[in-house]
């Protein structure tokens, strides 16, 4: 479970004060939450029964003190960790040095619309603590097996109490920040639809028009012994040219825009794996305009246009 921001010592930073988010959990907590490991692993189970000094951090932290990429095997410490005992025990070694042996892929720690900020995760062992928090993940709704939870922590402990069961997704969905950015996300989807269909739409009529205008040059072209396929390769590869002239125009604008939609919305504009998939979507819409009219032209018969012209 998360824990209070304490005073840090990082072996061979010159940073006076780092500051980072702190995390007493288990192994499992990553996979419940679908963070994925980027670097290195994990704690083993032995270890974290034994509240082995061992840290993983987030790739914020991770980039913001190690920014060289040799974050894994550093070492760090908390300045003012102490045992506690009988209610806040402590680990042997707990307040030593933690050798960071992974990376996890950042999670939003401080709202949807702040920057993301270092954290670093412990086994929650490492200092035992009064209060917890317990994840579970089902496949079934979560409050239906509430009472089955419960008999297990008192087949552990008949002492244990549980308060303050929650939903997790329920509670970030009833929150206002959640409401407001998913609103936001909505609006921009449906415009985004429309602005598609307009250009799919505009797209399909000027290249019918291009092709119309031209039907003399494909008959006269057909008649000299031009082939169906000459036609189409010829359309096609005229109509991606000004495709692709315009798709680079659109990404370069989209990635300009990028500060300005922030204010908005959380997610990055310059994702390439968003702006690969935009651009593909796009390359299709146009294919599919494309292939009617780039049809239609190899199918002109060269008397017909002839006597058009």
């Amino acid at each position: 479970m998360p824990g209070p921001t304490p005073s840090l010592e990082i072996s061979g930073s010159p940073t006076e004060k780092p500051v980072a988010r702190t995390n007493f959990v288990n192994a499992e907590y990553f996979s419940v939450l679908h963070i994925p490991v980027a670097q290195g692993r994990l704690w083993s189970a032995d270890e974290v029964r034994r509240g082995a000094a061992f840290a993983v951090v987030n790739q914020t932290m991770a980039k913001q003190y190690w920014p060289n990429g040799d974050a894994i095997g550093r070492q760090f410490r908390f300045v003012n960790m102490k045992d506690e005992p009988p209610y806040s025990p402590m680990a042997s070694g707990g307040d030593g040095w933690l050798q960071i042996i992974g990376i996890v892929a950042d999670a939003r720690n401080d709202g949807l619309r702040n920057p993301i900020k270092p954290a670093f995760y412990v086994p929650y062992t490492l200092k035992m603590r009064m209060f917890t928090q317990i994840l579970v993940r089902a496949r079934v709704p979560p409050l239906s097996i509430l009472r089955d939870i419960r008999a297990e922590l008192v087949r552990v402990d008949r002492e244990q109490q549980v308060m303050r069961v929650r939903d997790l997704h329920g509670w970030i969905t009833n929150l206002q920040e959640y409401a407001q950015q998913q609103l936001v996300a909505r609006l921009f989807g449906i415009f985004s639809i429309l602005a598609l269909a307009l250009s799919a739409v505009g797209l399909y009529s000027v290249v019918s028009y291009g092709v119309a205008t031209r039907t003399s040059e494909f008959g006269i072209r057909m008649a000299l012994g031009a082939r169906a396929r000459d036609v189409v390769r010829m359309v096609l590869s005229g109509t991606f040219l000004n495709i692709g002239a315009g798709v680079l125009a659109g990404v370069l604008l989209c990635v300009a825009f990028d500060k300005v939609s922030s204010r908005w919305v959380t997610e990055s504009s310059r994702d390439p794996l968003i702006l690969a998939g935009v651009t593909a979507l796009l390359l299709a819409v146009a294919a599919i305009a494309c292939l009617a009219p780039a049809r239609r032209a190899a199918s002109i018969d060269p008397i017909d246009a002839v006597r058009h012209q």
